[in-house]
């Protein structure tokens, strides 16, 4: 099976972690033991017997008659030391779309996928622009981050084709979500934010207590399964199932 703990696959799909080491490692041994046979015993020997000596006579003899050509390749080395370091400062690691404009969240958005893993290392604020994306991904109109000090438990919204408001919370957090958190949803979600679909994404789930509140409240609930879903290609309503009662689709 694909992504289920204890397999030879995370749940991503991809290969586990540990036994990708091993075989790392052991690739690498091995890569270590032919290049030490046929490559580096030579070289090793150039390094301690004529390097040394290419430094202290060769090198000097040679610069002490081209001053001027030692100078610019001198200045050469520095130069392309600084674009290195620039470029080392300058360069860094993110997921695609983050700097996109809220209104440019739309068409360019539908092959969009996202790794669990992905998700565990961003922030919450990070989280909550995937979510948005995940939504302008599947069509859903106007979506956007809105989240932020005094949001009132708004972090995305957007509206379906159908013309509903959707009202999304989004909680990266470590552990399952408990129901005094839905609780809170529940009382701003509708009646400050005019929802029509409210939901919550949780990386880590929810609590028995919060998904049965949910349920008596009509508040979705996206669990760490469907996040996976979701993220990694399906629509969120296919994910839901049409059958959701709080959904409407039935």
């Amino acid at each position: 099976m694909r992504g289920e703990r204890g397999t030879v696959l995370d749940e991503d799909g991809d290969l586990d972690p540990t036994l990708k080491f091993i075989l790392v490692a052991l690739l690498v041994v091995a890569a270590a033991v032919m290049a030490w046979k046929f490559l580096l015993s030579p070289v090793v020997h150039w390094f301690a017997v004529d390097v040394p000596h290419w430094f202290t006579a060769t090198v000097p003899a040679w610069s002490a008659g081209h001053p001027w050509t030692t100078a610019l390749i001198a200045v050469g080395v520095l130069l392309l030391a600084v674009l290195v370091v620039r470029a080392r400062l300058h360069a860094g690691y993110g997921y695609a779309g983050y700097a996109q404009a809220e209104d440019e969240m739309g068409a360019e958005d539908l092959g969009l996928t996202f790794r669990m893993r992905e998700f565990v290392a961003m922030t919450g604020t990070e989280f909550e622009l995937a979510v948005a994306q995940l939504l302008a991904r599947d069509g859903f109109l106007s979506a956007s981050h809105v989240g932020g000090a005094g949001d009132l438990g708004q972090d995305v919204r957007a509206w379906d084709t159908q013309g509903r408001k959707l009202v999304l919370q989004c909680k990266r957090y470590t552990k399952a979500v408990g129901s005094e958190h839905v609780q809170r949803f529940n009382g701003t979600a509708r009646a400050v934010h005019g929802a029509d679909l409210p939901l919550i994404v949780a990386l880590n789930g929810f609590s028995i207590h919060a998904a049965n509140f949910a349920a008596s409240q009509g508040i979705i609930l996206v669990g760490r399964s469907e996040l996976k879903r979701w993220a990694h290609g399906e629509h969120l309503y296919n994910v839901l199932a049409p059958n959701n009662p709080a959904l409407g689709l039935a």
